[in-house]
């Protein structure tokens, strides 16, 4: 028997989750050359018990929490709940694949292997203490959600959708990697709690003022990252990525990357530069309202479901920096819950629609949701209830998520950015309505035959419902977990 020393094994525990969804990547891209077309979804329910297996996991980090691999890697309470965030947008996407991927015959093991992978980078990105490991998931996520975009390749809006996110996407990474050089050519550390350290030194000096490197590295990382949780003004590339992704793909896209990259600013801005929250709440809070305002507002055009969920998915991340703009303890806890509330939501949203597009996705415009309430009724209330968090009415776990995310920032006396956020909010009722208008109030479609609901669609779509309206009315729970991993930061 092989036995490892106690602090290989620590690091083994605490990394345990991407070893899994790595572990399991790997198995499905052997299998899959033996496996005949008929039998690939057979790799499908392989990745998803990977995803659950990952899920047990994350018991390890919480038991075995701290430092691993000379402190590269943090596995906190903070990162715990991400993690947990991460894997179950991953797994939903996978079941909401299955039947998609036999409906566009491109069912191949090697995009089961690809979720993983970028889930896997996701959890190295919620996890990261220090900056190089940082760019090493978000290359990993990144990679791989470039290959899923384009993976219709027959479509042109797929191809397109791939190359657009490839080459903005290269240009974010460039302008983290060189924020990344800047930082530590201020602080002589890219670790980020060192960062911290040395910026405290800084201020402490006769200078009493951060140096002009560390403020322009911070900015660059800022526009890296702003990029890839898709808020203004770095969302350009948002709804055409989106709209030409496959759907379940949109599906991830729109969630677990958005959660992870958040993760990843919360302890850089929160942590490395914690004592400078002045310098940066301006940059937050301008984009906040800019997001918000491009999001809801080009939303209202739309007729194009999926291009329309895609402004939506701009205007939460809005949302998300308000809560950030507070700079408190509560405000990293409302990011928490409001991520947690999103995914369930915008994933469920996406494979709804992913079922409804049929093959070649042909019918995403509104007017061919016309009376679905009719022909689909399950099928429509789960799209009903998605679209009610997403605007965040009562009893969801949207209306929660922007409540605690407006308490935080009124907390925190930004009056103004809560009235904004609250208007906005109000202008995004008008496309949500519009669509389930729609479904129920619209004479049915006659060139429309509904398909049969594949089992593991019902089970993702089950979950996704289920958790909604558990955040919406027995929030407690994961908001005292969301409170206990924002106070596992060491926060000034």
């Amino acid at each position: 028997m092989i036995q490892f020393p106690a602090e290989q094994l620590q690091n083994l525990h605490r990394l345990a989750p991407e070893i899994v969804l790595c572990f399991f990547g790997i198995i499905i891209m052997v299998a899959d050359p033996f496996l005949g077309p008929a039998k690939q979804r057979i790799l499908g329910w392989v990745a998803f018990a990977g995803t659950l297996i990952a899920l047990i996991s994350v018991r390890l980090m919480a038991l075995d929490q701290g430092m691993a691999y000379n402190n590269l890697i943090s596995a906190d309470g903070f990162s715990i709940f991400v993690h947990v965030v991460i894997i179950g947008a991953a797994a939903l996407a996978i079941l909401g694949s299955m039947q998609y991927l036999d409906q566009e015959g491109i069912q191949r093991g090697e995009y089961y292997s690809l979720v993983l992978f970028a889930a896997a980078g996701m959890g190295i990105l919620a996890g990261a203490n220090e900056l190089v490991t940082a760019f090493i998931g978000l290359e990993m996520s990144s990679i791989s959600t470039y290959i899923l975009a384009g993976f219709r390749r027959r479509a042109v809006k797929s191809n397109e959708a791939g190359l657009k996110y490839f080459i903005l996407g290269s240009f974010a990474t460039a302008f983290f990697l060189y924020g990344i050089a800047m930082v530590y050519g201020s602080t002589g550390t890219t670790r980020i709690d060192l960062v911290r350290d040395a910026l405290e030194t800084m201020i402490a000096g006769p200078q009493g003022r951060l140096d002009s490197l560390s403020i322009v590295g911070l900015a660059l990382i800022f526009v890296g990252l702003g990029f890839k949780v898709v808020a203004a003004p770095f969302h350009i590339y948002g709804p055409d990525v989106y709209e030409g992704a496959p759907t379940p793909v949109t599906a991830l896209l729109a969630s677990g990357p958005k959660a992870a990259t958040f993760a990843l600013m919360l302890r850089i801005f929160y942590v490395g530069f914690g004592t400078t929250d002045g310098l940066w709440f301006w940059p937050i809070a301008i984009s906040a309202v800019l997001t918000l305002c491009i999001g809801n507002f080009a939303a209202l055009v739309q007729t194009n479901v999926k291009r329309m969920l895609a402004y939506s998915s701009i205007a939460h991340a809005g949302y998300i920096l308000v809560a950030f703009a507070a700079g408190t303890v509560y405000g990293v806890a409302a990011v928490l819950f409001y991520l947690a509330a999103y995914v369930l939501m915008k994933v469920g949203a996406f494979l709804v629609i992913a079922h409804l597009g049929q093959r070649d996705e042909q019918r995403l415009e509104i007017t061919d949701y016309a009376g679905l309430g009719t022909k689909q009724p399950v099928l429509a209330a789960c799209f009903t209830l998605f679209l009610f968090s997403l605007l965040g009415l009562p009893a969801t776990g949207g209306f929660l998520g922007k409540f605690f995310a407006f308490q935080a920032a009124l907390d925190s006396r930004i009056v103004w950015l809560v009235v904004i956020a609250a208007i906005n909010s109000v202008v995004g009722a008008y496309y949500y309505l519009r669509v389930i208008v729609a479904m129920y109030f619209w004479e049915p479609s006659k060139d429309y035959t509904p398909s049969k609901v594949a089992p593991a669609l019902v089970l993702a779509l089950s979950i996704a419902a289920i958790g909604t309206l558990y955040l919406g009315i027995l929030p407690s729970h994961v908001l005292d977990y969301a409170k206990a991993a924002a106070d596992s930061l060491t926060l000034h």
